[in-house]
C-alpha cells in the first residue's frame, strides 16, 4: 500500500549525506581494488527516472580506473547477429573493478520488447536465458546489483517538460523518450513481466522510489554499500619530497607560447 509523500529533502541536508556516502564509495572502490573483488551495479528504470543523475553521484569522485561506466549505444549491424549477451560481457569488470551499467541487457525486456526492436521469441529467449546468465557471473564470483528507478508518470512528464524548455538538458530528450509517453501501460507490463522472470535469489532487483531524486540518490548508494561487504583499507604512507634546488632552467619567454585570452578578466 502506497505510503504518504515524503516532504522534500533539504538541499543542506542532502549534500551533508550525499558527500558523507561518497566518502564511504571512496573506501568501497579500495577494497574492491585491494581485494580484487569484480562488482557490477545495474542502473535500470523509466525514461527520466534519474538514473543518469546518480550514476553521476556514485561515480563522482572514484578513479576512473577503477570505476567506469558503460553505457552502450544501439548494436551495430555485426553485434545484432551476436549472441545478445556477448557486447555487454565485454564490459564486464576484471578483477579490481567497478562497473555501472547505464541501462543494460535489460534492454530487451524493456525498450526493444515494446517498440518492436526485437522479436517475441527474442524477448522470451532472453527472459528464460538471463536469470542462466546472471547466476553465472555470481557462481564466478560477480557481485552484482540491480536497481530499478521507479517514477510515477506525472512525474516522468514533469521533468519531459523541464527537459523540453532547458537549453542545457535538452540533450537528453530523444524522440524514443517522448514515444515512451504514449506506451507507458506497454512499458509497465514489460516491467513486471521482467521482474516475474529476473528477480531471482542469486541477483534480486532493488526497487528505488524516485519521484524525490534526492532521496533516490541517498537510498540507492546507502543500499548499495550496505550490501556489499567491504572494510577501510589502509591507505599507503605517502610523503611530499623536498622540492630539488634549481639548477639554472629558464623558463622561455611568454610571448612564444600561445596562451588562452584571459576571459574570466572581462566578468
Amino acid at each position: 500500500m502506497a505510503g504518504k509523500k515524503a516532504a522534500a529533502l533539504p538541499r543542506k541536508e542532502y549534500e551533508r549525506e550525499l558527500l558523507r556516502l561518497q566518502t564511504e564509495l571512496v573506501k568501497l572502490q579500495e577494497w574492491v581494488r585491494a581485494s580484487g573483488t569484480r562488482l557490477v551495479v545495474v542502473f535500470e528504470g523509466r525514461d527520466a527516472a534519474g538514473k543518469g543523475g546518480t550514476i553521476k553521484r556514485v561515480a563522482e569522485h572514484l578513479n576512473p580506473r577503477v570505476a567506469r561506466i558503460a553505457a552502450l549505444p544501439k548494436p551495430t549491424e555485426r553485434e545484432r547477429t551476436q549472441w545478445y549477451f556477448q557486447r555487454y560481457v565485454e564490459h564486464l569488470p576484471a578483477a579490481g573493478e567497478i562497473v555501472l551499467f547505464d541501462r543494460s541487457w535489460y534492454n530487451r525486456a524493456g525498450v526493444e520488447h515494446v517498440m518492436g526492436f526485437c522479436t517475441k521469441e527474442e524477448h522470451q529467449l532472453f527472459l528464460r536465458q538471463c536469470p542462466i546468465f546472471e547466476r553465472m557471473l555470481v557462481e564466478a564470483g560477480v557481485l552484482l546489483r540491480k536497481y530499478w528507478f521507479s517514477v510515477s508518470d506525472t512525474e516522468q512528464q514533469e521533468r519531459f517538460r523541464r527537459r523540453l524548455e532547458d537549453p542545457l538538458r535538452r540533450w537528453k530528450l530523444s524522440p524514443m523518450d517522448l514515444e515512451s509517453i504514449t506506451h507507458w501501460e506497454a512499458y509497465s507490463r514489460a516491467k513486471d513481466a521482467m521482474m516475474v522472470h529476473t528477480d531471482i535469489s542469486e541477483a534480486p532487483w532493488y526497487v528505488v522510489e524516485s519521484d524525490d531524486k534526492r532521496r533516490a540518490r541517498l537510498n540507492m548508494i546507502a543500499h548499495l554499500l550496505s550490501s556489499v561487504p567491504y572494510h577501510e583499507v589502509p591507505p599507503p604512507v605517502l610523503e611530499l619530497p623536498e622540492r630539488p634546488a634549481s639548477t639554472g632552467y629558464e623558463r622561455p619567454p611568454r610571448d612564444l607560447q600561445t596562451y588562452v585570452p584571459d576571459h574570466a578578466a572581462s566578468l
